[in-house]
């Protein structure tokens, strides 16, 4: 989870300083996120047919994982959608770290 946090981070800090109305979108990019995870719901109600498009969303497995592990047997992991996710967090996490070290030579010239 830190890992897709940290990336993501980097990726908005980086676009931020880049372009400086991007701070204006993050908080519909935030409240977006949060409506399309499973928090207050779980994440079997979502059609089978639709489940490893929603795994797509990293915090999807996450929120599942910890489920599983404090619930046990009543929760199910799905394991095709945790592996996509968890390819996603690596994505994320290396081209944010690369964007971010691109980037970051120009951050005092428009800063």
């Amino acid at each position: 989870m830190r890992n897709s946090c940290m990336g993501a981070g980097l990726w908005l800090c980086s676009l931020n300083v880049k372009y400086r109305d991007f701070r204006y979108i993050v908080p519909f990019i935030v409240q977006f996120g949060l409506y399309i995870s499973p928090v207050g719901f779980s994440s079997n109600v979502v059609p089978e047919r639709w489940r490893l498009l929603y795994s797509l969303n990293p915090m999807v497995s996450v929120i599942d994982g910890f489920r599983w592990a404090i619930l046990g047997g009543e929760s199910t992991l799905f394991l095709p959608g945790f592996l996509l996710s968890l390819l996603l967090v690596i994505v994320i996490f290396v081209t944010g770290i690369l964007y971010f070290r691109k980037v970051e030579r120009t951050f005092a010239d428009v800063i």
